[in-house]
């Protein structure tokens, strides 16, 4: 057998008194398993059981493995070797028997799906029936008569059983480990959560001359477990429950402090980050209604602006609707771009945002919100990935550029690269160009707040990110839109220009038009400006 063929591991769990549950599975849940997932070289997926059958270990945890010789690189064995202080603390108040296995054959059904396709509540109670055949030392060729028998009788007789979706044959120790006395063989059924177990075709499975006399020959012992699916993971972290269930004490953050976590009951938040197709690190923030099923409303920022341009609203949205769960993002070009530098589009900023969603298995977001480059975004993605969402708010944006606008951005991008203040100039006149009279004078600190973000964008990320609103016009296909959207716009934006803009376009969105809203006393930034009458406008229809 060969170390570079594909297997399993195959990890059990048993926390030892003492230690909450809620703080194993948040540190599994939010640490550990994301951290393999980052992986997908060598991990394909990351699944959670709990065992239905009394016995302990209570939780397993199986990993698909594309190649078990890539267990054996620095770069897996080093994610031991290099444990946070958590972790490492965790660990020892659980009793861990981990495993590597090579898979030796597979028989599915037709109607089999890979459970990281699957969306939560299609994965969640899933039966998983594990069983361990121990061989009879001295005799040959138990091994391969036990697994001729799995695969050419039990498992096409197990497949008839209602509900049976797929079987594998493992072996261990897996040839990574080297040679041992013992041999195992190994056997994962898994069945939907309505089966046939226990029923007559399972029954005929168990009872078979064959059966009968590969037992009295070749196993010497047999072992059955078994679970239902209760946790998938993805490489963003996205515990929130448990999270809000734990202490302040139990706050987390990895070392170079791109992960970390705010528990307790109402501001618990996840920190982190996902990575794009083309490398380039997005970083989030997930908040809110703890519950893994609750409808999650996304923000997408402005260019110049961090995802905490958001602040404001998001205190008022946590107080009013604590039904919903939070996610913000940093968009594009904030900290970085790609190496080699490559020009934002509005394609690729939708798509970042649809790799944000699937790192986090969140199949469909209730809302989504934007605002200028956001805005923008916002509404391409809901043109592109309609099914992923279910309305959209857009703010204070455009549907088409203009030679003027794309003339505009060049001076900008002149101004922050100049020698003379840079960015922190392009930041005091671009915060003045944005918002409200009102807010220059009377919100001094909402001011200098905003300035200092803008200032601290990078400004080679603004320098490419901001040609994603170059050439672009949307009046055409937003035609075709399917999904509820509102446009909302502040009534002081380009002095007055913009809701005139917007009103004029809103009629081409979809069959009916979009909804619009026009916020008082704000302008380019109404939700940062004027949050409590943003959010006025924008309640009802979420």
């Amino acid at each position: 057998m060969a170390a570079n063929g594909p297997g399993m591991l195959y990890v059990t769990m048993q926390p030892r008194e003492g230690l909450s549950l809620d703080q194993f599975h948040e540190w599994y849940n939010n640490e550990h398993g994301p951290t393999r997932l980052r992986l997908p070289q060598i991990f394909t997926n990351g699944l959670r059981y709990r065992a239905t059958d009394g016995q302990q270990p209570h939780f397993l945890a199986v990993y698909d493995v594309t190649s078990m010789a890539h267990l054996e690189t620095a770069t897996y064995t080093d994610l031991r070797a290099n444990r946070s202080p958590r972790e490492a603390a965790t660990i020892g108040e659980v009793a861990v028997d981990r495993k590597f296995f090579d898979l030796v054959a597979t028989q599915q059904s037709p109607l089999f799906a890979p459970i990281e396709q699957l969306t939560d509540a299609e994965a969640e109670g899933l039966v998983l029936v594990s069983v361990e055949v121990s061989l009879k030392a001295g005799v040959e060729e138990a091994e391969e008569a036990v697994t001729k028998w799995y695969k050419e009788e039990h498992i096409p007789m197990l497949s008839k059983i209602p509900g049976w979706l797929r079987s594998r044959v493992f072996r261990t120790p897996s040839v990574i480990e080297g040679a041992a006395s013992e041999v195992k063989i190994v056997t994962l059924h898994e069945y939907a959560k309505e089966n046939g177990l226990e029923g007559p075709e399972h029954k005929a499975a168990m009872s078979t001359p064959w059966r009968d006399d590969v037992f009295a020959k070749y196993i010497g012992h047999k072992g059955r477990r078994t679970y239902e699916l209760f946790y998938v993971f993805g490489p963003a972290p996205r515990e929130l429950h448990a999270l809000s269930r734990l202490p302040q004490t139990a706050a987390f953050s990895t070392a170079d402090g791109r992960i970390s976590t705010i528990p307790g009951a109402k501001d618990a938040a996840v920190n982190a980050f996902v990575t794009t197709a083309d490398g380039l690190t997005i970083p989030y923030r997930l908040e809110g209604n703890g519950s893994p099923g609750a409808p999650t409303v996304a923000f997408s920022n402005s260019l110049l602006t961090s995802m905490h341009m958001w602040d404001p609203l998001v205190a008022i949205i946590k107080a009013e609707r604590p039904d919903l769960r939070i996610l913000r993002y940093d968009t594009r070009g904030r900290h970085d771009v790609p190496t080699p530098p490559v020009p934002a589009n509005l394609d690729m900023l939708s798509d970042d945002l649809a790799a944000l969603l699937s790192a986090l298995r969140i199949p469909k977001l209730h809302a989504l919100v934007g605002v200028s480059m956001g805005g923008a975004t916002t509404l391409k993605f809901a043109l592109k990935y309609p099914s992923l969402l279910d309305k959209f708010v857009a703010c204070d944006f455009n549907v088409a550029s203009s030679d003027a606008n794309t003339a505009a951005w060049k001076e900008r991008i002149a101004v922050a690269e100049g020698p003379d203040g840079g960015i922190r100039n392009l930041a005091g006149v671009t915060v003045e160009r944005w918002f409200h009279p009102h807010t220059m004078t009377e919100k001094k600190d909402v001011a200098s707040w905003m300035t200092e973000m803008v200032a601290a964008n990078s400004v080679q990320g603004f320098r490419y990110s901001c040609q994603a609103l170059w050439d672009y016009n949307m009046c055409d296909e937003m035609k075709s839109n399917k999904v509820p959207g509102l446009f909302v716009v502040g009534e002081g934006d380009g002095k007055g220009a913009l809701v005139k803009a917007m009103d004029g376009f809103k009629g081409l969105l979809g069959p009916s038009g979009a909804e619009f809203a026009i916020v008082p006393l704000a302008g380019h930034l109404p939700m940062s400006e004027s949050p409590k009458e943003f959010w006025d406008s924008i309640a009802k229809f979420l």
